[in-house]
């Protein structure tokens, strides 16, 4: 196997031993049922780490991300009681994270900031806007809501896919394409990689690091518009600490915080691998949600360890 290939079947690894371990706990557990609920109800998370993906493996990082998704849900639900369609405030709400993104990317690259402190700002600036919308949580009450969540796709057995899991699903396959076959996405590894090799080879520093972290604001956006539908409504608290859940997913998918490691796919199991832990913590009904954090981040813990030593032994970065 090819070295750059062992986060990413650590973390398919660690997603089966798990799925496998909740179907030898619980009945009904291995089942396309299962599976459909937890890329439905994770989908909005994994899209918006899917942008967080692109950021991460330029060397960067993107704190704004729940509050995009915030920001989002409040402006769609506030302009649906004003008589606009969701589709048209959706376009609108993508347009405006791509914009948003492109703008923390120049103001990273041109005044030479540390991306943690940027996006930082980002977070404060969209949440302090989600409540400037509004205070309250506001329902989105347009038909377009009820169709958009009839929408599924049938799976073997009695599972689904719903609508947010069969968007989320088609964003993973265009972020798999830019990331992989296109000249973008080399750009983005080449930097993670090496930022200065990266520019000595020709790579435009400025214009990749805009256009990733436009690609990262395309994504928040996104998923601020599917978690308010999912939810048919928006609230200014919304989307509140789901970055860090998203970077986790990141983590957990394979990709090095150091940059220039990782694979799209990863991010997806890393999604499900949060998701699979809240379903079996559900599934047993003794525990409480407090161990969905605490097996989190002990599973997040491990990781980075695992990380730390693929990179030591194996010699990982920049070899993506």
């Amino acid at each position: 196997m090819n070295k750059k290939y062992l986060p990413l079947a650590a973390t398919i690894l660690v997603f089966v031993a798990l799925f496998v371990v909740g179907g030898t706990m619980y009945r009904n557990f291995l089942s396309t049922a299962v599976l459909g609920n937890i890329l439905a109800d994770n989908a909005f998370i994994i899209i918006a780490a899917l942008g967080a993906t692109f950021v991460i493996l330029s060397g960067g990082i993107d704190l704004s991300i729940g509050s995009m998704i915030g920001f989002v849900g409040v402006s769609m639900a506030v302009l649906d009681t004003m008589g606009w369609h969701p589709l048209a405030t959706a376009a609108l709400m993508i347009c405006f994270g791509i914009a948003f993104g492109a703008m923390q990317g120049y103001i990273i690259d041109f005044c030479q900031i540390q991306p943690f402190i940027v996006t930082l700002a980002g977070l404060f600036l969209l949440r302090g806007a989600c409540f400037m919308v509004t205070l309250e949580s506001v329902p989105i009450r347009n038909d377009f809501v009820d169709f958009y969540a009839s929408l599924r796709i049938p799976l073997p057995g009695r599972g689904v896919l719903r609508s947010s899991a069969i968007v989320m699903l088609i964003s993973l396959t265009v972020a798999m394409f830019i990331a992989h076959f296109t000249r973008f996405g080399t750009n983005v590894y080449a930097i993670g990689g090496d930022k200065e090799s990266a520019r000595l080879m020709g790579v435009n520093i400025r214009k990749t690091t805009v256009m990733v972290y436009a690609l990262g604001g395309f994504y928040s956006a996104l998923a601020g518009v599917v978690y308010a539908l999912y939810t048919s409504s928006g609230y200014p608290l919304a989307g509140n600490t789901l970055e860090l859940s998203a970077i986790a997913a990141v983590v957990l998918g394979g990709t090095l915080l150091t940059g220039g490691v990782g694979m799209v796919a990863g991010t997806l199991f890393g999604g499900m691998i949060l998701g699979l832990i809240s379903t079996l913590i559900i599934f047993n009904g003794s525990l409480n949600s407090a161990w969905i954090m605490i097996s989190s981040g002990i599973l997040l813990f491990l990781f980075i360890v695992l990380h730390r030593f693929l990179v030591s032994t194996f010699g990982l970065r920049g070899t993506s």
